[in-house]
């Protein structure tokens, strides 16, 4: 793959360092995510894929390194410069994530409540349209988590995601849990809002149905940082252990051959 220029790199990081106490997760990690593409994470258990999406959006504290997200260095800019690029991003956590005291429209509320201030009506009428735009019935949005089967709940935590008009959607493994006729509705509907909204999608997965389906690149980390990017034909040419068992697999060779 041709270098990207630079306006066109959404994040950029450089020599990550992260870990807890003597444990460290990731050493020297470099990654570029580009404008308007899915980027599937994927590496072994204990790879820090899901530590990795954490330490972008801020919940994790990086030790060494950079980030830049939309050309600004996460750890230079002051507060207020960092709620103006966090409201250009949205996260869908594992099983949604959801508050299970509220219902699914408060749910879509809250990123509203905190970073904006909106009229009652208007918020309510925008958590409507996010329940619509995601394929989750219009009565959903009265319910609570507890009344909403697995699916419908990623579905409300990607509204719950989509309520600002992100940039960038962080996905944290989104089909988890579900059946493979629920999976492949929601690989669909990912596809449908990237090309709607021109989204640009980073996707924490261990799908190879997926992985095949809606991602233009795949990162795949292993040894403490990411060993190789690339489209599905770049990976199976890979002579990296974990990489060709990945991915010539039983699950793999299934995959690509649906």
């Amino acid at each position: 793959m041709s270098p990207q220029p630079a306006q066109d790199i959404l994040i950029a990081i450089r020599g990550l360092r992260t870990g807890f106490g003597d444990s460290i997760i990731h050493d020297g990690l470099d990654l570029d995510v580009y404008r308007g593409e899915v980027l599937g994470i994927v590496g072994g258990s204990g790879t820090g894929k899901s530590v990795l999406l954490r330490t972008i959006i801020g919940l994790n504290r990086q030790l060494a390194g950079s980030i830049r997200v939309f050309g600004k260095d996460l750890e230079a800019i002051n507060i207020a410069e960092r709620r103006a690029v966090e409201r250009r991003w949205g996260v869908l956590f594992q099983n949604g994530a959801l508050f299970s005291s509220l219902t699914v429209a408060q749910n879509i509320e809250v990123p509203m409540r905190e970073h904006l201030q909106l009229p009652e009506a208007l918020m309510r009428e925008i958590a409507a349209m996010k329940i619509a735009m995601v394929g989750l019935p219009q009565d959903a949005g009265d319910k609570y988590p507890s009344e909403l089967s697995g699916g419908m709940r990623k579905r409300a935590g990607l509204a719950r995601a989509l309520a600002l008009d992100p940039e960038i959607v962080f996905l944290d493994e989104p089909t988890a849990g579900l059946d493979p006729i629920g999976a492949a509705e929601f690989d669909a509907l990912i596809l449908e809002l990237r090309e709607a909204l021109g989204l640009t999608v980073f996707m924490v997965t261990h799908d190879l149905d997926s992985l095949n389906a809606i991602c233009d690149r795949i990162a795949v980390m292993a040894e403490k940082h990411v060993i190789v990017t690339g489209d599905m034909g770049v990976m199976l040419k890979h002579d990296h252990a974990w990489v060709r068992e990945y991915f010539h697999g039983p699950r793999g060779r299934a995959a690509l051959n649906m």
